[in-house]
Order: C-alpha cells, then structure tokens, then sequence
C-alpha cells in the first residue's frame, strides 16, 4: 500500500495540525509582531509543508484572527476570574478587571498582539467578535455593579464606563511595552492604572473627593 504523502505523515506526527499552526504563529507574532511573517513561515515553524496550513487557514490573516480569538477567550477567562461575580466589593473587583487586563497583555504577548494590533475586522468575524464581546461583557458586568451606588441622573452608562477603563488599560500596556518610554517610568504600570481609574472613579463620584 501507498504510503501517505508527506503533509499526511507531518499533519498526523502534530495530532492537530490547526493547533499546531495556531502555537507557532504566537511564537512568530511575538518575535516578529502580527504582520511580520508569513503562513509559509509558520508552516515551517510547524513542521509542516508550505501546502499544509491551506487545509485550515485561507491566508496569514484568517490564522492571526484565530490566534486573536483563542486569546479573547483565554482574556475572558481571566477577567472573570478577577472579577469574581463583584466579590469581595464591587469597588475591589472593578480594580481586580483593570489588573487582569495588564496581566493578561504582560503573560501572553502574542496574543494580545493578534488580539489588538493586526489590524483585524473584528465585527467581520462572527466567533472572533463573540470572543471579543465575552471579554467586555466582564468589565460591563463590573461597571454595571460599581455604577449602581451612583445616583440615577449622574450614572454614565456602564458600556461606556467599562469601554474608558478598557481604552485606558490599553493605553497603559502600550506606554509600558516593548520599551516604550513608560518602561523607564519610577512607577509600575499597576500603580499608573490605579490611580488613574481612582481619578476617574473620582470624576463619577463613586470615590470621595
């Protein structure tokens, strides 16, 4: 009997060659940044033929969404977990989501790259963007319970609440990454996003002035 071609003897030794290509293009999104290489590159980061990733990635774009999207869920995992259903404080936990955010972009660095600087049409992309909008469920959810001991007629909607902590714990990743010029800062990233939501917890009144 005919033995089986190579991308056959290659895909099998791998078990689950979409994963495998998946894994290899974290590594190069972190050495290379998310548009730096190509699928043939990771097809031979796999251990795989040039052919190989044609089976399940349409081009280096579709496989950088679903390293993106396996992130969001690993992110949506973590939020979660920090936020505890608003234990042990709405306030505590609120907190809790801003530093699972940083920890998140400082543990897995190629997946927040996927996940935020590729470029990526999220909205075009139906399990990408579920993943996505599971994320930011979590830090609304967070809003939602910290907001409600804010009287009716000043209470900003949680969506936008949960958006400005978001956009301003990416903010902070990004001062802080790579050596950009917030690594040298005599302060940590975590302090930065505390007291930089205290300020604006203040603004809202949920904080004393």
């Amino acid at each position: 009997m005919a033995d089986r071609d190579p991308d056959q003897r290659k895909s099998y030794h791998h078990g689950n060659l979409r994963q495998a290509l998946v894994d290899a293009a974290i590594t190069l999104i972190e050495e290379k940044g998310p548009l730096g290489f190509t699928l043939a590159e990771a097809a031979r980061a796999a251990g795989v033929s040039p052919a190989a990733p044609y089976r399940h990635f349409r081009n280096r774009e579709d496989l950088v969404e679903e390293v993106a999207r396996q992130g969001f869920v690993i992110f949506a995992e973590q939020l979660e977990r920090a936020f505890d259903r608003g234990r042990p404080s709405p306030l505590s936990s609120f907190f809790a989501t801003g530093g699972a955010y940083l920890g998140f972009a400082r543990s897995h660095p190629g997946f927040y790259m996927a996940m935020f600087e590729a470029g990526a049409a999220i909205s075009a992309n139906p399990e990408l963007a579920l993943a996505a909008q599971r994320a930011l469920d979590v830090m609304i959810r967070a809003a939602e319970l910290l907001m409600a001991q804010v009287p009716p007629e000043r209470r900003p909607p949680p969506t936008m609440v949960a958006n400005h902590v978001w956009a301003f714990s990416h903010g902070v990743v990004e001062l802080f990454a790579r050596g950009a010029p917030g690594a040298r800062a005599p302060y940590t990233p975590e302090e930065m996003l505390e007291s930089g939501t205290g300020i604006y917890l203040r603004g809202l009144g949920v904080l004393p002035l």
